[in-house]
């Protein structure tokens, strides 16, 4: 794989010169849908550093693990989730931290207030008598 040096757009020429393979393979990956380049007005792909990384990664799946197209696709739709599933987990540790800090900060003021779990005062029970 091409090591990148700089940022920008590239044409879909320089980007099979890069990675030794042909313009028709690019064509094909985003037919399959496995890469979405960007277009210009005249209709030109412009492969962003973004692009190329999922190419890398694309690239690596086919050419060092085996993996066909199909294969690459679902590869590609579980990595997407899994991505997903991470931004949701983290949206929620945030949600229950600030919502922990919340009531924590409200039972300081009143300790009946920002209970996570309803506190109910004990209340005294004679000790059970046992009969001899």
């Amino acid at each position: 794989m091409t090591k990148r040096k700089s940022k920008g757009a590239y044409m879909i020429s320089a980007v099979a010169e890069m990675y030794g393979i042909h313009p028709q393979t690019l064509r094909l990956y985003e037919r399959e849908g496995l890469l979405k380049p960007s277009r210009t007005e005249g209709n030109t792909r412009l492969y962003t550093d973004e692009d190329l990384q999922r190419l890398e990664f694309i690239l690596s799946l086919a050419r060092d693990l085996g993996v066909n197209i199909s294969g690459i696709a679902i590869i590609l739709q579980m990595r997407e989730r899994m991505e997903e599933m991470q931004r949701q987990i983290q949206d929620f540790v945030k949600y229950i931290q600030e919502e922990v800090l919340s009531r924590a900060t409200a039972a300081a003021a009143d300790p009946s207030r920002g209970a996570i779990v309803p506190v109910q005062r004990p209340f005294a029970t004679p000790p059970a008598v046992r009969k001899k």
